[in-house]
């Protein structure tokens, strides 16, 4: 995930086309020269967006200059200075209020992320994000989500294949629907089968399945499910070599992580840090 991409400057435009319109009527309210100004955090966190801001001033006005005095991942207290900007004041204003609050935003999912992250510190299990995220917000959200510390999870439907409820059903079951997408599929792709049941997962491990999604099923019965299934993939391998098996636990309480990542998972899923996470309060104050 490059926030270099060409792509992304279609975005910024759009986002401060947005805002501006035709243009910003109280410009001609303050003088065109240049003045500085600093953002202050009114919250602590873990911060996100500084390259994107610096980015974003630039598409808006070439001599705007931003110093960012903290990276994107790193932690900060309340009232600690982020980031200095330097440039035409009428630029500096008309550009407040589209970069703060993408970096309000993602803030706000790098310090959620960060917060669920701690949790399973030395459990040597990972959090993954979803799909659930903003329409034209996906990639930056997904950025957020690795700042605070977490894996992303496939970025879209082309990205791997993960063969859900509906998809089983209509596919005529697990081995008729992993065979159709494997058939298909380029050969670095990866077929994941989201499961309900011990049974379906067994099935999905015989199937041929590169990962398992265990959604909604309880720590105790993964606490005997999981090491069944890695030894279930070893012993149904190819080329009479081990099958690494990606074991991920979804529908989790984040409350409850610890508990099973004790299972012995790979992955832990969550939509949490991106669907319910709170803004990060910042203000840009001119010196």
């Amino acid at each position: 995930m490059d926030l270099r991409t060409p792509a992304l400057n279609n975005l910024l435009d759009e986002w401060l086309n947005e805002d501006l319109g035709r243009g910003d009527l109280t410009s001609t309210s303050i003088p065109n020269h240049n003045c500085s100004a600093y953002w202050l955090a009114k919250q602590k966190g873990v911060f996100c967006g500084g390259a994107l801001v610096e980015r974003l001033f630039k598409r808006l006005d070439q001599s705007v200059e931003t110093t960012l005095l903290i990276t994107d991942g790193s932690s900060f207290d309340a009232g600690q200075c982020l980031l200095k900007i330097k440039g035409p004041a009428p630029s500096l204003l008309s550009g407040e209020r589209t970069a703060l609050n993408l970096a309000m935003h993602l803030s706000g999912i790098a310090t959620a992320t960060a917060a669920l992250v701690d949790d399973l510190n030395g459990t040597g299990v990972r959090l993954a994000d979803t799909r659930k995220t903003t329409p034209g917000l996906r990639t930056l959200e997904k950025y957020a989500f690795r700042c605070g510390g977490g894996v992303n999870h496939r970025l879209g439907l082309d990205d791997a294949a993960m063969l859900k409820e509906n998809h089983l059903a209509w596919g005529n079951g697990i081995s008729n629907t992993v065979e159709a997408v494997r058939s298909t599929a380029p050969w670095p792709s990866r077929i994941i089968v989201e499961v309900e049941t011990p049974k379906q997962a067994e099935e999905a491990i015989h199937a041929g399945a590169d990962g398992i999604l265990l959604d909604e099923i309880a720590p105790d019965v993964l606490q005997e499910l999981v090491p069944k299934l890695r030894h279930l993939a070893s012993t149904k391998s190819d080329h009479k070599r081990s099958r690494q098996i990606v074991l991920e636990a979804s529908g989790v309480d984040p409350m409850n992580l610890k508990i099973y990542a004790a299972t012995g998972v790979d992955l832990i899923s969550t939509s949490a840090p991106i669907t319910q996470s709170k803004w990060i309060d910042f203000s840009m104050r001119f010196e």
